[in-house]
């Protein structure tokens, strides 16, 4: 399918050759709520916990003598009924983890991607290039494309320019750069536009489209650690 392309400039210039497979299909809503609550569930550290009556402080004496006060009997201190007792049937440590098969992970993304494409949401772009990291800069690109609302920033690779563009749009509100490889349900959905560049069309079709392979992203070589790479990829996962 086609799709217009435009420079940095907001000018169309062109149109862009996109896969039905990744950007044209019916969405799975199903699919991609259970992506999300996946997501958010493996995004929880799970490190609540409360005492029982056996780990809290206090004596283990009986309180008074069971009968002949004339009131109820009790047996301790730190009994849950009481203030300062230990919590009955309370949290502890778990993990919330969930899996989910790597295609139905991926039908999620393409259902989002498709979603998003079929709203007119998604600006694909020639390249983008910053010579500095300036704040402004990212903000006249906005205003040239006439994008409002919060925008997600589809980055193909870790480099030096696309360093640039992030350390230009991290102090921004409503602003993300996500690596393209992890790209995910939850900040699809979450924002209003989506900017592409053509080098990130094609890594994410290289490993979405069931059609193509890595081998038509040559030289392309995925970067996750240093504080780029994990600030700005918070919550999502290489799917």
């Amino acid at each position: 399918m086609q799709a217009k392309l435009y420079n940095q400039a907001g000018e169309q210039i062109d149109t862009i050759e996109i896969s039905d497979y990744v950007f044209g299909i019916e969405p799975n809503v199903a699919i991609m709520h259970q992506a999300m609550v996946r997501q958010f569930a493996n995004a929880r550290l799970g490190t609540h916990n409360t005492l029982n009556r056996g780990e809290v402080r206090g004596s283990t004496r009986k309180l008074y003598r069971q009968k002949g006060t004339g009131r109820a009997r009790q047996g301790s201190i730190r009994a849950s009924h009481r203030p300062g007792g230990g919590i009955a049937h309370g949290p502890h440590p778990r993990s919330y983890e969930k899996k989910m098969p790597r295609k139905m992970r991926r039908l999620a993304v393409r259902s989002a991607l498709s979603a998003k494409q079929a709203s007119e949401q998604i600006r694909f772009v020639d390249a983008i290039e910053f010579t500095a990291p300036r704040t402004k800069d990212v903000l006249s690109f906005l205003a040239a494309h006439s994008l409002n609302g919060k925008t997600l920033f589809v980055l193909d690779q870790k480099n030096e320019q696309n360093e640039v563009i992030y350390r230009s749009a991290r102090n921004l509100p409503g602003i993300k750069t996500v690596w393209a490889h992890y790209l995910n349900v939850v900040d699809l959905l979450h924002f209003d536009n989506i900017i592409m560049p053509k080098a990130s069309v094609m890594v994410v079709e290289s490993y979405l489209d069931s059609k193509t392979t890595l081998a038509r992203t040559p030289g392309i070589v995925l970067q996750t650690t240093g504080a780029a790479g994990t600030s700005n990829i918070a919550g999502g996962e290489a799917v």
